[in-house]
């Protein structure tokens, strides 16, 4: 498993964030690139793709977000307004460090947290990359708060062992690179019984999905003037395969700079399944301008 080149915490809005970086292999001003994850994931399921961005000559910084990872974990504060004000307040520290208004990406939730920061900081980004989510108003399927909770709500997995879930993960995706499986793991702390733990608490879980589920970004597009770059996955699994592609479509109507690029037969976390396809799409897009 390729090791991240630095990992260092920061602390933003009282709490402490761990960030991972990797330097570019070459230095040639390319923008810096910051990877936001999604709800229970971490920063580590990027890896595959910062390693390619970083070759391609970018700094690229993923963070775990509050209640994940090697985060700091509070009891509150995991609404999209506040998880917004972290990510912009990070961004802050990372411009005094000389990586000004990069480029930031979030998947599925972190789609819709960058879609957020794109709304309340456009100064503080060239542009987003939203990443199977951006798009994502639960809802619109689930109409009552306690429906969403009751068909989302994660298994509980305390206690089941480490191995029966790395070998799980391996048949639910056959596809992946066995770095995509490792970093996977890294969504649990692995007890010294050999069990495992989320390390987002169901609680937690719980206060992120509430606000997703109050989240409404179609009405935030008309106003944002970042450009914002879709890569949904085109598959389907998942609540929203049904209306997935409309959704999209109606988001690019109303955006003033907007594209897609549909990951066919991908998974939701297609950064790690496709690393390196998915950095070509946004080095891409660098290049030709789009995030100018």
């Amino acid at each position: 498993m390729l090791a991240p080149a630095h990992s260092s915490h920061v602390e933003v809005n009282g709490v402490s964030l761990r960030l991972l970086e990797w330097q570019p292999d070459r230095h040639d001003s390319r923008p810096a690139i910051v990877l936001v994850h999604g709800l229970a994931s971490n920063a580590l399921l990027w890896q595959g793709v910062a390693v390619e961005l970083s070759s391609r000559g970018h700094h690229v910084v993923a963070v775990d977000q509050r209640g994940h990872g090697r985060s700091e974990k509070p009891d509150g504060g995991y609404d999209m307004v506040t998880v917004t004000a972290d990510l912009a307040a990070l961004l802050d520290v990372l411009s005094n460090r000389g990586l000004e208004r990069p480029v930031v990406a979030g998947q599925s939730w972190g789609g819709n947290v960058v879609i957020e920061l794109a709304h309340r900081h456009p100064d503080k980004t060239r542009g987003v990359v939203a990443v199977d989510g951006g798009f994502l108003e639960l809802s619109t399927h689930f109409p009552e708060w306690n429906d969403c909770e009751r068909a989302l709500t994660p298994p509980n997995l305390l206690g089941t062992p480490a191995t029966r879930m790395r070998d799980y993960m391996r048949a639910a995706h056959p596809d992946w690179p066995e770095s995509g499986i490792d970093v996977q793991m890294g969504n649990f702390e692995v007890l010294e019984d050999g069990t495992i733990r989320p390390w987002l608490s169901l609680d937690r879980h719980l206060q992120i999905l509430r606000g997703l589920w109050e989240h409404r970004p179609s009405e935030l597009f008309p106003a944002i003037t970042a450009p914002v770059l879709f890569t949904p996955a085109d598959s389907n699994n998942g609540v929203f395969a049904a209306t997935k592609r409309q959704s999209v479509t109606r988001a690019l109507e109303v955006l003033p700079r907007s594209r897609v690029e549909w990951f066919h037969g991908a998974d939701h976390d297609l950064h790690a399944q496709h690393p390196e396809r998915f950095a070509d799409v946004v080095s891409r897009a660098i290049d030709d301008g789009f995030f100018s």
